[in-house]
């Protein structure tokens, strides 16, 4: 919906159904802080990755460094996601057992589907109830710890450890809950985050703007942990062929896409020296068709470009609809710490180090 697009402005006529939304949502938290709600907390150490606001802020690759690093040092490492706009109706399913990936985008998701394609030995399942998905991996692969994908509201899984990711180029969505603004609750609840993350903090000015409103939250330390996302290389969609950045550089590309927050890619592809001729957006985890891939490659044929580039999130849904001869790329991302990376690794040994040796309800 483009009214909840990053960056527009609050729309103050609908603070009174804010005000209702605002209410319902802390009803349900005060149900589960009274038990009449229960947290059910698994027999190994849970870490979220969530947002305050509504889509893309960059959970995913931010749960890629998370589960690249801890399989680095030897951890057994699950993802738990829900599979949004998935097309299976199973109650879970295995997006990959750590050794092969045994779905494809459209029956996992695809956000899921990527983290099992840059994660190759972690396991990723989705379903909708973490809870019981969580029971379901644990029953038939020794993971040691697991990681919630946009966790922070899901109060059914208890965490040991709350990182709430909050965008640097939308400042604006904190200002209002939905459907006034971008926020899925009050910005004081960020007071139960274990860490602010501040992603896409690439911009002093953009960075400074949301530190500004977290002052408003008077129990929030001034501590929060600063990450962006670098462009790392160029993947061919159909052979998976990698190109390095510096090949991009001065070549000339039609834009494709489809996530949260189009605008990012747009800079992250001028970053690199990318000229940009033109571009299609498409709402968030589209699904795309032949005839739309088809109407991409008529404006683009003389346009002058050089080739289409996308999204490796898009990337994976456009893989069997396009020809081996087709120039279609993915802008690949890295994600780097640029402030608080210290912490960040203290608050995940700590999360790590308090395993349980059996479930119990919180």
């Amino acid at each position: 919906m483009p009214f909840l697009s990053p960056g527009q402005p609050v729309r103050t006529g609908l603070y009174w159904v804010a005000g209702l939304y605002g209410l319902i949502a802390r009803v349900r938290r005060w149900c589960y802080r009274q038990g009449w709600l229960l947290t059910t907390r698994l027999p190994c150490p849970v870490i979220s990755v969530g947002n305050l606001t509504v889509g893309g802020t960059g959970k995913t690759p931010f749960v890629i460094f998370l589960a690249q690093r801890l399989t680095a040092k030897g951890r057994r490492v699950a993802i738990l996601s829900r599979g949004y706009k998935r097309t299976s109706h199973a109650p879970h399913v295995l997006v990959s057992d750590g050794v092969h990936l045994l779905s494809d985008s459209s029956e996992s998701g695809d956000e899921p589907f990527l983290m099992a394609q840059r994660c190759p030995h972690t396991v990723v399942a989705v379903g909708a109830n973490r809870v019981a998905l969580g029971r379901w991996v644990l029953a038939s692969h020794p993971v040691d710890c697991m990681i919630l994908d946009d966790g922070f509201q899901h109060l059914a899984l208890h965490r040991d450890a709350d990182f709430v990711l909050l965008d640097a180029t939308d400042a604006v969505g904190l200002d209002a809950v939905l459907p006034a603004g971008r926020l899925r609750e009050p910005l004081h609840e960020l007071a139960r985050a274990s860490a602010v993350v501040i992603t896409r903090a690439d911009s002093r000015h953009d960075v400074d703007a949301v530190r500004s409103r977290l002052r408003r939250v008077p129990s929030l330390s001034d501590d929060a942990i600063e990450v962006v996302f670098r462009p790392e290389s160029f993947i061919a969609v159909r052979s998976g062929a990698s190109q390095s950045i510096e090949w991009g550089k001065g070549k000339r590309a039609w834009l494709v896409s489809g996530i949260g927050n189009s605008l990012s890619f747009r800079r992250s592809a001028e970053s690199v020296g990318i000229e940009i001729v033109g571009e299609t957006m498409f709402e968030d985890h589209h699904r795309y068709s032949l005839p739309e891939v088809e109407a991409v490659r008529t404006k683009v044929r003389g346009s002058g470009s050089d080739m289409v580039l996308t999204t490796e999130k898009d990337g994976g849904k456009l893989a069997s609809l396009l020809g081996l001869d087709d120039a279609w790329w993915m802008l690949r991302l890295e994600t780097d710490v640029a402030r608080g990376e210290d912490r960040l690794f203290h608050l995940l040994d700590g999360a790590l180090s308090r395993s349980s040796p059996s479930e119990r309800h919180a």
